[in-house]
């Protein structure tokens, strides 16, 4: 017999993913009160907080200062933070369904979409989002020996991440002193070669996805400039009325700016390309990445990227590519292949009950942090509306006990808040002593050892 939810007693939800719209999530059904509800949010790593920790640029630290909000919800007596557990295994699909009236899938986009040419995968071709969990110490990536000997980088792409990567890249072992950037990876940026960094957009300057914002901190470098083609962003009087983004309009402001500067002759370059298209990733003859072969583009009518026929080779031994994020199937719920998302219907997951989503494996990857609080609270309100309604099916076994004891019974070791708790103010000390703002556990095994009592 099935049964049904009725608000008898607190509404169990699952939230699967503590980033930030796991949390903003978590937030919306505390904050509303139409019915009581008990939140268990999980994460497969010890710690919280997503992409907040482990994709904003760790220079970025005001971003980060989100996170004093997260603590809040997540130190909510209604919710617990259950770190290291996997969905999928130590927690299946069958579980979350047994255990709470509604499960909420918040797991983002942690795949990339592939250039689709030859060579994509010689040795020092790899997906920016690799390098950043590198950079950013995220336990999967943390073991990577990362040996940055190349003079030359292309950074294949025109978003925020391709000009995050590109920075660290460039920016002295002094500037990322003052970030939190994983010590490995301070110490082999230290060591890095790099003297060129080309960033490669196949459309003009005003169709570029970065902000303004990350594109000026290219002329605030210590030791690295800016170098833009003034015929790359020459554009039309009908083009230029046709910018009617305010934030495109400030990036081609700014671009114009650095293509007037006079070279300063600093040690590092980034330059700053467009009408460029990657065909082809060339072989040093040993594996490796020996140069990428661009196409210069031109604009048709409709705006799209349309390739001359004219090419040249970029002196590069690494190739970072950055052309979009898109979602990784869980075990048990429905796909959208296509898009790379969960399959959805404004949140509720199609053809199924009190299953919902939010956030990048909802819409794709869109917006900034704060864009997640919306969506978040959108489908939050599906869910309760589904709840009042009485379409919820309702848990066989709604209780913390009997979570806990299933977990225990599969030999999880859950990580706690408290425990994460211990966790941060160790990172935060051991920054302190070395004068940065952190100095972050990279290892799984590490990070469960600090616990509290």
């Amino acid at each position: 017999m099935t049964q049904t939810y009725i608000p008898e007693r607190p509404l169990r939800v699952a939230v699967i993913g503590s980033g930030p719209s796991g949390i903003f999530a978590t937030e919306a059904l505390l904050k509303q009160t139409d019915l009581p509800a008990q939140v268990d949010v999980y994460d497969r790593l010890p710690t919280p907080y997503g992409l907040v920790r482990y994709g904003v640029a760790p220079d970025h630290l005001t971003i980060k200062s989100v996170t004093r909000g997260f603590e809040k919800t997540l130190g909510d007596p209604r919710v617990r933070f259950l770190g290291n557990v996997e969905f999928g295994t130590d927690l299946t699909h069958e579980d979350a369904l047994t255990h709470y009236d509604a499960v909420l899938y918040t797991v983002g986009a942690s795949s990339d979409r592939r250039l689709g040419i030859p060579g994509e995968d010689l040795t020092g071709s790899m997906s920016a989002t690799e390098f950043v969990a590198w950079y950013n110490g995220h336990p999967d990536a943390a073991a990577r020996e990362m040996v940055l000997s190349a003079s030359g980088v292309a950074v294949v792409g025109v978003g925020n991440v391709a000009l995050d990567v590109s920075r660290i890249l460039v920016k002295t072992a002094q500037e990322l002193h003052e970030s939190d950037i994983a010590a490995h990876a301070l110490t082999a940026l230290d060591a890095s070669h790099v003297q060129d960094v080309w960033v490669l957009g196949r459309r003009g300057p005003a169709q570029a996805a970065f902000t303004t914002k990350e594109l000026r901190e290219f002329g605030e470098l210590h030791a690295a400039e800016p170098v833009v083609k003034p015929e790359e962003i020459a554009l039309s009087e009908a083009e230029e009325a046709a910018i009617t983004d305010n934030t495109k309009k400030k990036n081609v402001e700014v671009l114009r700016d650095f293509a007037s500067r006079e070279a300063e002759g600093k040690a590092r370059r980034v330059h700053l390309r467009f009408l460029v298209s990657p065909v082809e990733i060339l072989d040093d003859g040993q594996g490796r990445v020996g140069g990428l072969k661009v196409e210069r583009n031109r604009l048709d009518e409709n705006g799209n990227a349309v390739g001359t026929g004219e090419f040249e080779v970029l002196p590069v031994q690494m190739v970072l590519r950055s052309v979009g994020y898109r979602g990784v199937a869980l075990p048990g719920v429905p796909f959208d292949e296509k898009r790379g998302v969960i399959a959805n219907d404004e949140g509720r997951v199609v053809g199924r009950v009190g299953e919902y989503t939010a956030g990048w494996i909802k819409r794709g990857p869109s917006g900034v942090v704060g864009t997640n609080r919306k969506d978040a609270t959108d489908t939050v309100a599906h869910l309760l509306a589904d709840a009042k309604d009485g379409k919820l099916p309702g848990a066989a076994h709604p209780t913390r006990e009997a979570v806990d004891a299933l977990l225990r019974g599969k030999g999880v070791q859950v990580y706690s808040f408290h425990d994460w708790q211990v966790l941060d103010a160790h990172e935060l000390a051991e920054g302190q002593a070395q004068g940065r703002p952190r100095a972050k556990v990279v290892h799984r095994d590490l990070m469960l050892g600090h616990r509290k009592g």
